[in-house]
């Protein structure tokens, strides 16, 4: 009980993260074959921590069915927000969804979508766009 309640799923998640990195760049360095395999997958353990932190939050403060329904409601928006960032990724990166070519011969790749900033840039855009619908709507209110 050292560590504030406020802030600690924050730290957890920190430390976690730390370890991930950790295992992440001993397995590039002395085990490259492994770190091809598993690499992409490590990194999820972090995003795990975040839902985990919003599931945990939420149920230490209400009961049962509630906590099941927001788990729930949380995990399927979490997965709506990857998937819109995946699908615009993918289009404007690939000119492609689902390997089938959307955009025709015409469209130059945006490569930096299919690396690691595209999905940076796409979950500000994303944010923004959001943010104001929701401005809108409150000033209409």
């Amino acid at each position: 009980n050292r560590i504030p309640s406020r802030i600690r799923m924050m730290v957890e998640t920190m430390v976690i993260a730390t370890y991930v990195i950790i295992v992440d760049i001993v397995l590039k360095a002395f085990y490259p074959d492994m770190w091809k395999q598993l690499g992409p997958y490590v990194g999820l353990i972090i995003t795990n921590c975040i839902v985990m932190g919003r599931v945990e939050a939420f149920a230490l403060q209400n009961k049962p069915l509630a906590s099941l329904v927001d788990g729930l409601a949380s995990g399927l928006g979490y997965t709506y927000v990857l998937m819109a960032i995946a699908f615009v990724r993918e289009l404007l990166g690939t000119g492609s969804l689902w390997g089938y070519r959307i955009l025709g011969t015409w469209w130059t790749n945006w490569s930096i979508m299919v690396m690691p900033p595209g999905g940076f840039f796409m979950l500000a855009i994303f944010i923004w766009v959001v943010r104001e619908i929701v401005l809108k709507e409150k000033k209409h209110v």
